[in-house]
């Protein structure tokens, strides 16, 4: 691979595979972001967070680069969506820095100068697919700062959290009220707790992180005989509570709690 020299920085060396994609080196995110743990153990509790080795990232072996002599040690090539994920997860200025300019790297490398093209039907369709792909990529955004507040108080629970049978669609809080998940979900827009990203709802910043929801990624196959996938956000039983206590302040109650009159 050949170091991408035009946008490689104090921040982050960025290469390019033989297939011409671009990847940071696992080690060396590990070094500029000030990491004290021993990258081995790191990089593990990275993993966690669900990437999965040839998807998200490739492992290779290397020579030392700190002229230590010894057998060559494991290495990994990570894609700009887990590096940029790995770097939110930090919650550090050199990792927000480290993220803005992998975000930055990558517009430059897939904008298309929609403005430049002569053509005015084809000029059309590149900014038509130029929009589709921010809201696309908003939305990837607005999901994966969900899933990490999610995560970030219980990492080591992950697994468990995701499985977990207790998990509750809206539909079903708002059936034990007696309303529809529309009604329910406009009453939460309503109320400041969420709001609507594409076809998902995740909450609003100040309560991603209150253990109220937790969102799950379902793999479906289409009619053009692809695999697609969706996201979906799903209600903890503490987020039920939370909504109860909301509902309650506004005088609606769970239909088993109503006076039979």
């Amino acid at each position: 691979m050949n170091e991408l020299q035009i946008f490689n920085s104090d921040l982050i060396p960025v290469y390019t595979t033989d297939t011409g994609e671009k990847v940071v080196i696992g080690r060396e995110l590990h070094d500029k972001l000030n990491i004290k743990r021993d990258y081995s153990n790191w990089f593990k509790q990275m993993c966690e967070y669900g990437f999965e080795e040839q998807k998200d990232y490739s492992p290779f072996l290397a020579n030392r680069s700190d002229g230590l002599s010894g057998k060559p040690r494991k290495e990994h090539l990570l894609k700009f969506d887990m590096a940029k994920h790995i770097c939110m997860i930090q919650r550090t200025e050199t990792g927000k820095a480290i993220r803005q300019k992998l975000i930055d790297l990558e517009k430059a490398i897939n904008h298309k100068d929609s403005y430049m093209i002569e053509d005015p039907i084809e000029r059309a369709k590149v900014w038509i697919r130029e929009q589709e792909a921010r809201k696309q990529l908003e939305m990837k955004n607005a999901i994966q700062s969900q899933q990490i507040q999610e995560l970030q108080p219980k990492a080591s629970y992950y697994d468990v959290v995701l499985n977990c049978k207790d998990l509750l669609s809206i539909s079903k809080i708002a059936k034990d009220f007696g309303k529809s998940a529309r009604w329910l979900n406009g009453f939460l827009h309503d109320a400041g707790v969420q709001y609507r990203q594409g076809d998902i709802w995740l909450l609003y910043a100040k309560y991603q992180d209150q253990g109220y929801t937790s969102t799950k990624t379902q793999t479906f196959g289409g009619s053009d005989g692809e695999a697609h996938s969706r996201v979906h956000t799903y209600w903890t039983q503490k987020g039920r509570l939370f909504i109860y206590d909301l509902l309650k302040k506004e005088g609606i109650l769970p239909v088993m709690e109503r006076t039979k009159a």
